[in-house]
């Protein structure tokens, strides 16, 4: 699990005092390593009652990218970002290496990752740069 970076990003000390977290990962973009996303997600919010949705979310983020972008290429990557505070929020990103977006063929069993991210974040959007793409998702982190 990466460590979580808010001791080391320079962060006010109300960031701190705020119990934030976050964490960035390249990982290699292939569908085998989807699963260790989610290992690494579930770790770093432990305790949150939102965790399973954010995860789900995660998950079909990351799929996309290894499955539709430039990621899937040899030596593509694709990044993960979580930004979190507890009580508060959970900001989760992924970066692709861009390329065009691939729509496959209609198929009953697969392509609801985006409206499974619409229903469940309180906000979504795409960023695209010269460098991929940004699928980003916001969601509240209830009190228990």
């Amino acid at each position: 699990m990466p460590t979580p970076a808010a001791a080391s990003l320079d962060l006010p000390v109300s960031a701190v005092a705020l119990d934030l977290c976050a964490f960035a990962v390249a990982y290699p973009g292939r569908p085998e390593h989807i699963r260790q996303v989610r290992a690494d997600a579930l770790e770093l919010l432990a305790g949150c009652a939102a965790a399973d949705e954010v995860i789900l979310c995660l998950s079909e983020l990351a799929a996309n990218a290894v499955l539709h972008s430039d990621s899937r290429r040899p030596g593509g990557t694709f990044t993960v970002r979580v930004d979190s505070c507890p009580g508060a929020y959970i900001r989760i990103e992924v970066e692709d290496d861009g390329g065009p977006w691939l729509v496959p063929a209609p198929d009953p069993g697969s392509g609801r990752g985006l409206d499974i991210v619409r229903v469940l974040a309180a906000d979504w959007g795409v960023a695209t740069s010269p460098a991929g793409r940004t699928v980003w998702a916001r969601f509240s982190w209830p009190s228990r």
